[in-house]
């Protein structure tokens, strides 16, 4: 029987935000066969840099690990977003730095999660539902460096990937602007169940959605 692990941010750990309705952690329970089980690791608010600490309680019986973190990296660097540049130029050598540091720390991340020997699938950071458009905008080109680093470390190590970006499409999957409902969590939970069933038999990369 399986025992997924899921490890991350508050795209896992909503319950804060669904009112005491289901969240991830109990939909993708709900979910797995019989006799299988899901953990929950992940804590909001988390970095790349924290899976580090939700690796040391890590259940010993632990068979799949799934891993969404990066969108409070993004958080994080998004004062670039208002940051004046004198040309396209300096942002774009700025945005590039962004990308490099999220690189460095998310490749990290990943090493460690890897060395545990375990299937293991990632997640894209999904678009936030900002009201305002230009922010909207921003956010979702800004996300493009970050999510182009998680695509490539998927590939690079043929792992699963859950396109987060083609599953919470629409304004229901949203309880605020940057955190999944229950709607939002229920396609979530949904994906990483196919996942499990389906994801690892063929040693290569595969999206979900």
């Amino acid at each position: 029987m399986s025992h997924v692990v899921l490890l991350g941010d508050s795209i896992f750990d909503n319950a804060a935000y669904v009112a005491g309705a289901p969240d991830v952690v109990r939909q993708v329970q709900q979910r797995l066969p019989y006799g299988s089980k899901a953990t929950l690791a992940a804590v909001d608010g988390s970095s790349t840099r924290d899976v580090r600490e939700q690796l040391r309680r890590l259940p010993p019986d632990a068979t799949h690990l799934v891993v969404s973190v990066g969108g409070n990296d993004a958080l994080n660097g998004s004062d670039f977003l208002t940051t004046p540049a004198r040309s396209t130029a300096e942002a774009l050598l700025g945005l590039a730095d962004i990308g490099d540091e999220f690189e460095r720390s998310y490749l990290a991340m990943l090493s460690m999660v890897l060395a545990h020997g375990l299937p293991t699938a990632i997640c894209t950071v999904y678009y936030p539902r900002f009201a305002e458009a230009a922010l909207q905008r921003m956010a979702v080109a800004g996300l493009t460096v970050f999510n182009d680093c998680i695509i490539r470390a998927a590939f690079a190590h043929g792992l699963p990937l859950l396109d987060l970006r083609l599953i919470c499409t629409d304004e229901g999957d949203y309880a605020n602007p940057i955190e999944p409902s229950v709607r939002g969590g229920e396609k979530i939970a949904r994906a990483i169940v196919d996942l499990v069933e389906y994801g690892f038999a063929g040693g290569r990369t595969e999206v979900f959605t």
